[in-house]
């Protein structure tokens, strides 16, 4: 059965439930290539368990529903969708350890018209299965190539965040590993896209390509460490597009511009200069004074 609007704003997700420990803090952080060098204090707390610090973008790993564009009667042509976009809210900070469940809904449809496509938004939410805090909301956004007409909100506009006119403010080099991608598999995302060489070249690339979430993971880190003094409990939200694939062993350049109503970034590719995350904005919060008055 096709897709449609009313279909989609009713589908029922599964709730799913996730335990995660420090273990799994430091194995995402390492799939990002933190601790490249071992002996900064800036990377190390993010990979070692002594004054363990928690990237914000691990709530895009955990307790995941899957495919459902696939796995779920979504009636959406799930093999022509991308991921286009990703925005992250935390509301607090994750701990090293929790029980997790994620609540998952369409909140939204733009049709774009027949033959046009559609964007569906595809909200997440992280609660604590113990105390029922919300950590973190999450909105992917999914360009439907062959679902346009299927209907949607005529009210709702994409919202396309504007990088200044001008050179950026501060910018920060990533070097991926060429191991990457295999590495990030381990957090659960098994697409052989990522992995298999066959399966990449049939998809139209010459080799297996980085996760989109990856190159959003490096972005944050790089964000953190711009941005926030390697504080990651001061980044409160996160938004971007994503533009084009990124190969593992590539260089990642996140550029950020600050303005009065927050930071806008963008990450390219730096030996192509292709934008591989555009449109990006971040919030960051205050910097707590821990000073006694």
């Amino acid at each position: 059965m096709a897709a449609s609007y009313q279909k989609l704003l009713a589908l029922k997700v599964p709730e799913k439930s996730v335990h995660y420990t420090a273990k799994d803090v430091q194995l995402y952080a390492l799939s990002l290539g933190m601790g490249r060098d071992p002996i900064d204090s800036a990377e190390l707390d993010f990979v070692y368990e002594k004054n363990l610090k928690v990237l914000p973008s691990l709530s895009m790993t955990l307790a995941h529903p899957g495919f459902w564009a696939r796995d779920l009667d979504s009636g959406l042509d799930w093999v022509k969708i991308l991921h286009a976009g990703q925005s992250m809210v935390m509301h607090q900070p994750l701990p090293s350890e929790a029980n997790i469940v994620a609540r998952s809904r369409i909140v939204d449809v733009i049709d774009k018209g027949e033959g046009r496509g559609a964007l569906v938004y595809f909200e997440r939410q992280l609660i604590d299965e113990d105390s029922g805090s919300l950590y973190c909301t999450m909105v992917q956004t999914v360009f439907c190539r062959g679902d346009g007409g299927m209907g949607g909100n005529p009210e709702l506009k994409p919202v396309i965040h504007r990088i200044p006119e001008r050179p950026a403010d501060a910018s920060l080099l990533r070097q991926t590993s060429p191991q990457m991608a295999l590495l990030y598999r381990l957090n659960g995302d098994m697409n052989p896209l990522h992995a298999d060489p066959e399966i990449a070249r049939k998809a139209g690339f010459e080799r297996p390509i980085l996760q989109g979430l990856a190159s959003f993971g490096v972005a944050c880190e790089s964000l953190i460490a711009l941005c926030c003094d390697n504080d990651p409990t001061r980044l409160e939200s996160m938004d971007c597009r994503f533009s084009a694939p990124v190969y593992p062993g590539e260089t990642l350049r996140t550029d950020v511009w600050h303005e009065p109503d927050g930071t806008y970034f963008r990450v390219s590719v730096a030996e192509r200069e292709v934008r591989a995350i555009d449109n990006g904005f971040m919030a960051v919060r205050a910097k707590i004074n821990s000073a006694v008055i």
